[in-house]
């Protein structure tokens, strides 16, 4: 099937096709989670792509640079390959926080605007504009009925995630 709504709510197993080739075959949750490659990760859901270089590649994390995003990522597990070797780090619009005041954490921590929000009932889309001109997505869920303090257009704010919400692309 072409519809990827359809594949993951069905399939016990699904397969990427890009080019007539197949790039990853796996269970749904792990084609979206942990995509094999940067083609896989754009081509199923909505996903904030950043390129950086890796400057320490442990077993249990890697610390990668980025000059586009002006931060520095911090990923809680190694991938293996080579000291100042071009990464792709992935997050998902849903695994990260938005805050106005600017959070403790050293790594994962962007700095932008609000240019965009679109209400869409049960959750919120907005689209922030980092200081490097990217724009990034962010998808947060309407838990409350009111807010008294909401977020809106052109307010200046910090995006966050943990260190096991991203993934490091290589391809």
């Amino acid at each position: 099937t072409h519809d990827q709504e359809e594949a993951m709510t069905l399939a016990t197993r699904i397969g990427v096709m890009g080019n007539g080739v197949i790039t990853q075959v796996d269970e749904p949750r792990d084609v979206y989670e942990y995509p094999s490659s940067r083609f896989v990760a754009e081509f199923v859901g909505s996903i904030n792509l950043f390129e950086g270089r890796i400057y320490e590649d442990e077993v249990e994390h890697v610390k990668i640079k980025s000059k586009e995003a002006g931060c520095n990522f911090f990923v809680n597990h190694g991938i293996s390959c080579a000291p100042n070797q071009k990464v792709t780090v992935a997050i998902r619009p849903e695994k990260m926080k938005v805050t106005r005041r600017k959070p403790d954490q050293e790594y994962n921590c962007l700095h932008g605007q609000i240019i965009d929000i679109a209400y869409m009932g049960n959750l919120s889309i907005f689209r922030v504009k980092l200081e490097s001109g990217i724009i990034v997505r962010v998808t947060l869920p309407n838990l409350v009925r009111e807010n008294r303090n909401p977020l809106t257009w052109d307010d200046f704010v910090y995006l966050a995630w943990d260190d096991d919400s991203s993934v490091v692309l290589t391809s």
